[in-house]
């Protein structure tokens, strides 16, 4: 980037990711104070969702790391579907959308990608899709005795659209992350209810809520702008 990092992010960004890392840091604190691991992935997942606002593969490459860190902290709860959506799906698209991404940027700039629209065609494409790998990794995780298994099974459906919608550049990727934080704020909350210290989990996933909101905001922003700068851009 040109620009210098500071003058990247807009004040109201600066302020988002601020407050995001002051409150897991909070929670950790007040809740936690031993699993270091889980404040990385805290930390690190929360950078990579205000880049991802800003359309920046930078994001993509963050999410890649926090999805291993998160795959070890599912697992040393049995959330064996999160484990495996994590390591088995989220990292490996985030693999294949961060390529998207530098593929595609807008006009050249690697900072900011070009936002795609899907077709309704390809939405029912991906809703079969997901219908299919809901009832595969249902069964799967049902032979691992996974812990809340119906809301993890849902965890996964929410997973595949995001990370699905985040290769195709759809705005609504950020959406569908929403609705995974919605679902892994009661996994993590049943958790806690066992184990105090995953309400520091609960607190990040509240966090990163906010910042998939302001997300699908911030990408509804940026393709009315593209299109009107370039009308006839696919």
């Amino acid at each position: 980037m040109k620009q210098s990092i500071a003058a990247y992010f807009s004040k109201g960004e600066w302020l988002l990711w601020g407050g995001s890392v002051c409150g897991i840091l909070l929670a950790f604190l007040a809740f936690d104070r031993e699993s270091w691991m889980t404040l990385a992935a805290s930390l690190i997942g929360v950078t990579s969702l205000i880049f991802n606002a800003k359309g920046n593969p930078a994001g993509q490459a963050l999410i890649i790391l926090f999805s291993l860190l998160y795959g070890a902290i599912s697992y040393s709860f049995a959330y064996y579907g999160e484990m495996i959506t994590y390591l088995g799906m989220s990292a490996s698209m985030a693999v294949f959308a961060l390529i998207s991404w530098l593929r595609h940027p807008y006009q050249g700039n690697r900072s900011q990608v070009q936002v795609n629209q899907i077709t309704r065609n390809e939405v029912l494409c991906m809703l079969l899709l997901t219908g299919a790998v809901t009832l595969l990794f249902y069964f799967i995780l049902r032979y691992f005795h996974t812990a809340n298994l119906l809301p993890s099974t849902i965890s996964v459906t929410t997973s595949f659209l995001a990370v699905y919608l985040t290769f195709r550049r759809s705005p609504w990727f950020a959406l569908a992350y929403g609705a995974n934080d919605a679902v892994l704020i009661v996994l993590w909350t049943l958790a806690a209810r066992q184990d105090p210290s995953y309400l520091s989990v609960v607190v990040c996933f509240v966090m990163f809520l906010v910042n998939d909101l302001y997300g699908f905001y911030s990408w509804c922003r940026m393709a009315k702008r593209q299109a009107e700068a370039t009308p006839d851009a696919a």
